[in-house]
């Protein structure tokens, strides 16, 4: 049984609270904390938990094993330095943390005190993931050519994005996902070369971003995310003998392969269900991480990770965006 913490109160604490309720076997919500104890007293009332008002009392509990960390990116990076200073296991939101430097540091405390540390891009470990390797791979699409991506919310006028203090900005927000969808289709390829154009409030923060990446082995890739603006949600991996179809790259809900026809015919539709919601997968990785030694995710190695920080920061460097503690410096 793993017992997690819940640091934060938010709409997608609840939403993984309620993945985790529907766990009763392998996971209990042992505790959830927040700034107000009335806050972490409304939210632990639905599950059973102790509630506890500020986050120092979480991490002292001995009966939790893991922090599942769903406070906004600005603050990931201390929440996860003081919960792993208590030994305690993360499970944290993406974005990881605001940039790689953080990243980095909670990653070596972690390898320090021999302790799991996974990033919850929930489609890092879907099974949809493990379906579209298994189409390219075998060769249902011809040789892959091309990749391109999108998402987009009106979101804009929400504090987490139109905040630079709390690392607002569509990058590291939504963006994060189409990214994620191309960069998991690239496999092993390694990048040779990105640029990138975006769209700042006036608060200094991305509320679109078009970026345009290359890889080693000839593919190309195209990624838009707007905070402004609802946009198509689909993924397309191109190929010498078709293509795949992927809609929803935040929440992978069917595949459809394609010929190479052209116009396009459709061969095959995969439609995609969950158990639960999709969340159980991040949930079940770890805890069979914690329960076999391991430190970290097979579907989110630490690399990687730190790949994505490093390709945000360096973003974000070009557009002259600063977020958080960053103001500072």
């Amino acid at each position: 049984m793993l017992r997690v913490g819940i640091v934060g109160c938010g709409n997608i604490a609840k939403t993984l609270a309620d993945t985790m309720a529907a766990m009763p076997e392998e996971i209990r919500i042992e505790a959830v904390a927040s700034r107000t104890q009335e806050k972490a007293d409304e939210f632990a009332s639905h599950y059973g938990a102790k509630a506890y008002g500020s986050y120092e009392a979480l991490y002292e509990d001995e009966n939790v094993d893991l922090v599942y960390v769903a406070v906004p990116h600005s603050h990931h990076h201390q929440v996860m330095m003081d919960a792993l200073s208590h030994g305690k296991h993360i499970l944290c939101e993406k974005a990881f943390t605001v940039n790689e430097k953080e990243a980095r540091e909670v990653l070596a405390l972690a390898k320090e005190k021999g302790l799991y540390v996974g990033e919850a891009i929930w489609t890092r470990y879907m099974p949809s993931r493990y379906m579209i390797d298994s189409i390219i791979k075998e060769g249902k699409i011809g040789r892959v050519t091309s990749m391109c991506a999108s998402l987009g919310y009106k979101i804009s006028q929400k504090p987490r994005i139109a905040d630079p203090r709390l690392a607002g900005g569509a990058l590291l927000d939504i963006c994060i996902y189409p990214l994620t969808f191309v960069l998991m289709a690239a496999g092993d390829a390694t990048l040779s070369g990105m640029a990138g154009l975006c769209k700042k409030s006036e608060d200094g923060v991305d509320l679109s971003d078009t970026i345009s990446l290359s890889f080693n082995n000839g593919v190309t890739a195209s990624v838009y995310s707007d905070t402004e603006a609802v946009t198509s949600r689909n993924g397309w991996i191109y190929g010498t003998e078709g293509s795949i179809e992927v809609y929803n790259v935040n929440n992978p809900e069917r595949i459809c392969i394609y010929s190479a026809d052209r116009t396009p015919v459709l061969r095959e539709t995969i439609e995609i269900n969950h158990e639960i919601n999709g969340y159980e997968y991040e949930l079940r990785a770890a805890k069979d991480a914690i329960e076999h030694g391991r430190t970290e995710p097979d579907a989110m190695p630490w690399s990687e990770t730190l790949r994505v920080m490093r390709l945000m920061d360096t973003f974000r460097r070009v557009w002259g965006i600063k977020l958080a503690s960053e103001l500072d410096g």
